[in-house]
């Protein structure tokens, strides 16, 4: 297992420097490693064994099982309920009149681990945008004051640095936090997109596929329907067709065992709450920011909150002089200098803002 999800480790490393929240990092990070994860899973044939496996008569299986795997293999809807064995030999699996019996194909299946890879990479972009846009100003800035020990000489020069950097720019850094509100609205549109991606990807069912799944249990055991072997059956029918001894088209039904869809419906269940779940927090992390870009006193709030141990009403004067991009700096400054030395660098800019020099 480690040999296989080995690659995934170096994308869970924390980094040094935040630029970003917690949401966001659900996002590029959480979403990326579980999404990595399960295509890795789903191509290893160590806990899964072969893909498929085709029951036919006169046709070699390996023959039987490569053209499945190409061709599709397909399942009659309206045979889904009844008693295994009695009624069905499996749901979804009976015999049929072209032309009359609804008939679907499942294709899907060849394209799982690709698919999974695809979103993992949507979910980097906007984290690519923001690293990009971003350019390692706040590593810059932080100058090692995250360390809780610094000496005296090199602080006060590093703090000095930030101090005269931030009111250099003061009024100049609201493209640079809005670049960043950008990201924070790609990666809702992403979510809610991937959502839509997969219900399209399977066939439409994918929507409802989680609330589904709930609600199978508690329906009566004769006539429920299972939404898993529905979406991923692990039994299914397959046609193959050859020419007889005469030149006549022959043609052969085969049974075939999906060991994949194993762990494919258990994959998109998974997902199906990762996404709705994600896709809320999102959600409230966009009325969040709305929230801070429309309200002033909502940024004071928040910045308290963020440097409880300074004086309250020199974080009141440094915040009414700030625009949105001048609070996004110092509140990421925040998130990643030491305490006590954030203080300090709140007191620096407030006496230089009241003309004062720095002691």
């Amino acid at each position: 297992m480690f040999d296989v999800f080995g690659s995934v480790k170096g994308l869970l490393k924390i980094d040094a420097v935040c630029i970003d929240n917690n949401v966001f990092r659900l996002h590029y990070k959480a979403s990326v490693v579980i999404l990595v994860a399960f295509s890795l899973l789903v191509t290893s044939r160590q806990y899964i064994g072969d893909p498929i496996d085709c029951i036919v008569d006169e046709i070699p299986p390996d023959v039987m099982d490569t053209y499945c795997w190409i061709s599709a293999t397909y399942t009659v809807p309206n045979r889904l309920t009844g008693r295994v064995g009695i009624d069905i030999v499996q749901p979804g699996v009976a015999s049929h009149v072209d032309g009359k019996d609804e008939v679907k194909y499942h294709k899907y299946y060849q394209w799982v681990c690709f698919a999974l890879f695809f979103q993992a990479m949507l979910f980097y972009v906007p984290r690519y945008l923001w690293k990009t846009w971003e350019g390692g100003r706040i590593k810059m800035l932080v100058l090692d004051l995250n360390a809780p020990i610094v000496e005296t000489k090199c602080k006060n020069e590093r703090k000095g640095i930030l101090v005269d950097y931030f009111l250099t720019n003061l009024h100049m850094q609201n493209f640079y936090a809005f670049r960043f509100f950008i990201c924070e609205v790609l990666n809702f549109v992403n979510v809610v997109g991937q959502i839509f991606f997969m219900d399209y990807f399977l066939g439409g069912e994918f929507s409802t596929y989680g609330t589904d799944v709930l609600s199978f249990t508690e329906m009566d055991p004769e006539q429920r329907e299972d939404p898993m072997a529905r979406v991923f059956p692990k039994v299914t029918k397959c046609t193959f067709h050859k020419y007889g001894p005469s030149g006549s088209v022959q043609k052969f039904d085969g049974l075939c065992v999906l060991p994949v869809n194993i762990v494919n419906e258990k994959i998109y269940v998974f997902l199906w709450f990762w996404f709705v779940i994600l896709s809320i927090l999102s959600g409230i992390s966009l009325v969040y920011r709305l929230c801070v870009i429309m309200a002033p006193r909502f940024r004071l709030y928040l910045l308290r909150a963020k440097c409880r141990i300074a004086p309250q009403k020199q974080i009141e004067i440094i915040s009414d002089n700030c625009e949105i991009g001048d609070w996004f700096i110092l509140y990421q400054l925040g998130k990643n200098i030491d305490a006590l030395i954030f203080k300090e660098v709140i007191s620096d800019i407030y006496k230089k803002m009241e003309g004062k020099e720095t002691v």
